[in-house]
């Protein structure tokens, strides 16, 4: 799977697109059957596939040897459809995760998303049966996340200490309580979209992700 100019698949509402990003040989997860999907923040407020802490999280999975899929949900970019909320995007999650592993038979889901895309992972991941999740402030006063008190994998939840939308001790106590394998790391001085804060996300984030996977 090499790196390409955006594409567009079959969607649930239309024409999806995507990027693929091509898995680093050298990263220590190369050939480790992992495949990753990462869904980008709210549609109605600027989200794409294209938003800073969404590369990040690509590049993050792409430099482990993490072959791994971003995409456009329904009405963004070059996706056809129109926003639904999360339960839409959730189906659009579904075609790209069944489509990216249609190309890698056998692999092992990864799923990551960025605030709305978040809730869209929390919603797809069970039904997809996702091996790890990756919730980057997880607006969960808004939307439902685990509604019974657990995901059906482990899940890796990053905040920032500063972050304006999501109100961090909160939703940690929610991550706290949450019955199934959780881990959360708190980015220092980090804002909802990490202005400034990017290289500590990334410098965070990969060795935990490394260390949840081997």
């Amino acid at each position: 799977m090499a790196r390409s100019s955006p594409t567009s698949i079959d969607g649930p509402a239309g024409k999806l697109e995507l990027v693929q990003e091509v898995a680093n040989p050298q990263g220590p997860l190369f050939d480790s059957g992992f495949c990753a999907v990462v869904c980008h923040p709210h549609p109605l407020y600027g989200g794409t596939m294209d938003n800073k802490v969404v590369t990040t999280l690509a590049r993050a999975y792409r430099e482990l040897g993490v072959p791994t899929v971003r995409f456009n949900f329904r009405g963004v970019g070059g996706s056809e459809g129109v926003h639904d909320n999360a339960a839409g995007e959730a189906d659009d999650l579904q075609a790209v995760a069944e489509w990216l592993q249609a190309q890698l038979p056998d692999s092992r889901l990864l799923l990551a998303g960025f605030s709305f895309g978040t809730a869209v992972v929390a919603a797809g991941s069970s039904r997809l049966g996702a091996h790890h999740i990756t919730l980057i402030a997880p607006p969960v006063e808004r939307y439902s996340f685990a509604p019974q008190g657990h995901f059906a994998c482990p899940a890796l939840v990053i905040l920032g200490d500063d972050d304006e939308l999501v109100d961090l001790q909160s939703t940690r106590k929610w991550a706290e309580q949450l019955t199934s394998s959780v881990e959360i790391l708190v980015v220092a001085g980090a804002s909802h979209f990490f202005d400034g804060q990017l290289s500590a996300l990334s410098n965070q984030l990969t060795p935990m992700l490394l260390e949840a996977l081997l």
